[in-house]
């Protein structure tokens, strides 16, 4: 199954390390981030979940809701994240997924078989309230993702939901943003009162918007 932005993110049923939930309403109203492991015990997953569990305070801030999966056994989960608060200064703080059969790691195509066709490859779905899919991301297994990355899409993400406007390069949360091209002249008055700065009829730049 091939999944794409904007679709809905599949429902499943699993065994986690608080206990089995049914995704979508374990989701809510939240926004979420689904993130998968290659393996349990694998040095660079260990240092993920930690960094993951110390960003809680800034998941919580965006109302996000982050959870992981393992290709391995619940038992092994349970064994892996004290290894996690021993290395890493940080106990796991949201659910990692057992996923042995596979189900859901098949559900969302998170095992290439020229990768390898045992485990999951480090795949990442941003998952707004509506359950549509908003950002993929896809990770060899050498190599840890960068979560401040994901945040910072995240912020994006929720800005131009809310208003007519989109996130240049490198953009971070309080930087100037740039009008969407579907905003003519005259709306954009009445959007944005104080002005912008025009570089071309098609880049307007303005400062980001509160609220």
């Amino acid at each position: 199954m091939t999944l794409r932005l904007g679709d809905i993110a599949p429902d499943f049923e699993a065994d986690t390390t608080e206990g089995r939930i049914r995704f979508h309403d374990w989701l809510g109203n939240s926004w979420g981030v689904l993130f998968s492991h290659p393996k349990n015990y694998t040095p660079v997953c260990t240092t993920e979940l930690g960094y993951t569990a110390k960003l809680k305070p800034e998941f919580d801030k965006r109302k996000v809701k982050a959870i992981g999966l393992s290709v391995d056994k619940l038992e092994d989960h349970h064994g892996w994240s004290k290894d996690i608060e021993e290395t890493q200064g940080a106990a796991l703080n949201f659910p990692l997924i057992a996923d042995p059969d596979k189900k859901v790691a098949d559900l969302y195509d998170m095992i290439h078989p020229n990768a390898s066709d045992t485990f999951t490859v480090r795949s990442v779905f941003i998952i707004d309230p509506n359950k549509k899919i908003r950002l993929q991301l896809t990770y060899p297994a050498s190599t840890g993702r960068n979560f401040d990355e994901i945040l910072r899409v995240i912020d994006s993400l929720q800005l131009t939901d809310q208003h007519k406007v989109a996130t240049p390069v490198n953009w971070k949360q309080g930087e100037d943003v740039i009008i969407v091209p579907a905003v003519k002249d005259e709306d954009a008055k009445k959007l944005f009162p104080n002005g912008w700065k025009a570089l071309k009829p098609y880049l307007r730049i303005v400062p980001q918007p509160k609220g």
